[in-house]
């Protein structure tokens, strides 16, 4: 699929989505790109304990990361070609980030 001339590729079995180095950052600035997210967070939620998954550009083991600013968004990332893995339902919780998270890290970083 492309959303804002950007290619999103979707897995067709689980709904998890891949996105390549820096387009996930690109897409979460754009209005309604949440859109893109088609996938149930239950399910979502049930491939966070997958323990190890090979990227899917490259086959290289790819790293468990946390999101800094929402610290209950997990996703995995490429070490070798920066690219990252949502599991279904992800992306739209990294999109919309709440005004309680956003109050948080400016007291954070303060």
């Amino acid at each position: 699929m492309v959303y804002a001339s950007i290619t999103v590729d979707r897995c067709t079995e689980c709904n998890g989505i891949w996105f390549d180095s820096l387009e996930a950052q690109e897409l979460k600035e754009i209005k309604g790109s949440e859109s893109i997210d088609v996938g149930d967070p239950q399910t979502g939620q049930k491939f966070n304990q997958t323990r190890e998954i090979n990227c899917p550009k490259c086959q290289t083991k790819m790293t468990k990361m946390v999101d800094l600013k929402q610290s209950h968004i997990f996703y995995e990332k490429c070490p070798v070609c920066y690219g990252m893995w949502f599991d279904a339902g992800e992306f739209k919780d990294y999109k919309e980030e709440t005004v309680f998270e956003t109050i948080k890290n400016f007291c954070r970083v303060r």
